[in-house]
C-alpha cells in the first residue's frame, strides 16, 4: 500500500505543478514551445540525475520496513530528512510563485520539477505487489 500512496502522491504534485506551469503559459501568451521544451528537458536531467535515485532509494525503504509487520506508518515511504526537503521546495515554490518574477520564466522550471516527479512516480507504480 505504502508503494501505491507513493507513486500517486509524486504522480498528482507532478501533475500539479505541470497543470499550473500550463496555467502561466497560456495566461502570458509567452513562447510556450520554448518553455515547454526547457521544461521537459531540465525535467529529464532531474528525473535522471536525482529523482530515480531518491525513488530506489524510498522502494527500498518501504520493502525493509514490510516484512513482518502488521501496520507500518503511512509517512514511512520517506525518510525525515526527504520531509525537511519537501518543506523547504514548498516554501522556495511559494516564494517564487509570489515573487516579483513573471510566472512566465517560472513555468519551465515548474515544469521540469512536475514531470521529473511524474516520471519517477512510474518506478512505485511498476514494484507493486
Amino acid at each position: 500500500m505504502l508503494v501505491f500512496l507513493a507513486g500517486l502522491l509524486w504522480s498528482i504534485v507532478g501533475v500539479a505543478l505541470i497543470t499550473v506551469a500550463g496555467m502561466w503559459i497560456y495566461i502570458n501568451s509567452g513562447n510556450w514551445l520554448l518553455s515547454i521544451a526547457i521544461g521537459i528537458t531540465l525535467g529529464f536531467a532531474i528525473y535522471r540525475l536525482q529523482f530515480v535515485k531518491l525513488a530506489k532509494k524510498n522502494l527500498n525503504r518501504i520493502h525493509a520496513q514490510a516484512p513482518g509487520k502488521d501496520k507500518v506508518c503511512l509517512f514511512a515511504f520517506q525518510d525525515k530528512r526527504s520531509y525537511f526537503i519537501v518543506l523547504i521546495m514548498i516554501s522556495m515554490g511559494y516564494g517564487l510563485r509570489h515573487s516579483p518574477i513573471p510566472k512566465i520564466y517560472l513555468a519551465p522550471f515548474y515544469i521540469a520539477i512536475g514531470s521529473a516527479l511524474l516520471l519517477s512516480s512510474f518506478h512505485y507504480y511498476r514494484n507493486l505487489q
